[in-house]
């Protein structure tokens, strides 16, 4: 079964910069939808159970599923349309081929929003394929969605925020953390993470990695080592932990195949996760009509993601005269000062100087 509907503008993922971008749409007097695959809304904030950090303005001190319900309301509140359980699977001269619940549903849009999110980098190493190793978002959703612990002793790779905030999650719900694992010689997260990880009793060994995980139809141990002068596992340091579930928070990466798909330029940053979508000071990328927010342009906090998505929002609402540009600039560059100050410090500053070359590179093919 087929049909056609139109929206004002179409958003991909119900996540913090989909919501984000929703609410400011629809706030300005856009016919709003937004699609998501999942069965629920919010994304990543509902398995956030801890406080967020920086200033009021974005949130501080308070929980992350409290960030989501507030959306969601904000969302309802403003005449927001979401699609649950509908995949987006083509994306064509403005139009949006959805699935969902049988039907196969062609969306035409003014303008479209791609805010997609990312996805877990995974890691070989010998024993990896073995039940029991998983990634930390997976962990994550387990313990502090569904209410379920997926192992009792835990080893988790990568010292980044996220391999230290879910070892902590993993803590209160009952679990033992054997150890933190990072292959740099430095911890790759916030101190006060990982200062809570440490006075739990729990060691951060850098300069260290999995060699092997091992076990007979499940992980029943983890085989760790030491890296040599010569940057190379050192065979002679393997110890092994009594292990039964290894997380793996080694990165993440832009969900971009719907923009790759549609046919957007694109730019590899390392710094960013991998390959994103050339966009410009709007979110804009190089197609018309089409825009992006949060993760796909490159991995970095949920409140930046948030902010990305009010300033596509704006922009796409500006784009189909539904506010003067007087006061779409007005209200861009308010949420621009607050990206600057999200990305301002040394956690931020590499993220800032990544997404300037991009704009610089989108920039230039418009000379």
């Amino acid at each position: 079964m087929t049909g056609v509907q139109y929206f004002d503008i179409v958003v991909v993922g119900a996540g913090p910069a989909g919501l984000a971008a929703s609410i400011e749409a629809a706030r300005r007097g856009a016919k709003t939808l937004v699609v998501d695959e999942n069965n629920k809304p919010g994304g990543q904030l509902f398995k956030q159970i801890h406080k967020f950090f920086g200033s009021h303005e974005h949130r501080a001190g308070v929980r992350g599923y409290d960030i989501g319900r507030q959306l969601l309301e904000d969302a309802g509140s403003a005449g927001v349309t979401v699609w649950l359980d509908a995949v987006v699977h083509g994306m064509f001269e403005r139009r949006v081929a959805v699935l969902r619940a049988g039907r196969h549903i062609t969306v035409s849009a003014g303008q479209i929003i791609l805010a997609t999110g990312a996805s877990e980098n995974a890691v070989a190493f010998p024993g990896s394929t073995l039940p029991g190793v998983m990634g930390a978002g997976a962990i994550q959703t387990m313990i502090n969605v569904h209410r379920v612990l997926p192992g009792k002793r835990f080893v988790m790779l990568g010292s980044g925020n996220v391999g230290l905030i879910v070892s902590y999650q993993l803590m209160q719900a009952g679990a033992e953390v054997l150890a933190v694992v990072e292959a740099m010689p430095w911890i790759g997260g916030y101190g006060v993470h990982a200062a809570k990880i440490r006075r739990a009793g729990t060691p951060i060994l850098v300069g260290t990695t999995i060699s092997r995980a091992v076990g007979k139809g499940k992980v029943d141990g983890v085989v760790l080592a030491n890296f040599g002068a010569d940057g190379k596992i050192d065979p002679n340091s393997e110890r092994t932990l009594a292990a039964d579930t290894v997380g793996l928070a080694v990165g993440l990466s832009p969900l971009a195949e719907l923009a790759w798909m549609a046919g957007c330029s694109f730019v590899f940053s390392s710094r960013l996760g991998g390959h994103v979508p050339l966009h410009d000071e709007n979110m804009l990328t190089t197609l018309p009509g089409l825009y992006v927010a949060g993760d796909i342009t490159g991995v970095e906090e949920a409140s930046t993601a948030m902010e990305e998505g009010r300033l596509a929002g704006i922009a796409a609402a500006e784009s189909l005269g539904l506010i003067g540009q007087e006061q779409a600039t007005t209200d861009k560059n308010a949420v621009r000062g607050r990206i600057e100050v999200l990305r301002s410090g040394p956690f931020g500053e590499g993220r800032r100087l990544a997404k300037a070359e991009i704009l610089q590179q989108r920039s230039l093919l418009s000379v």
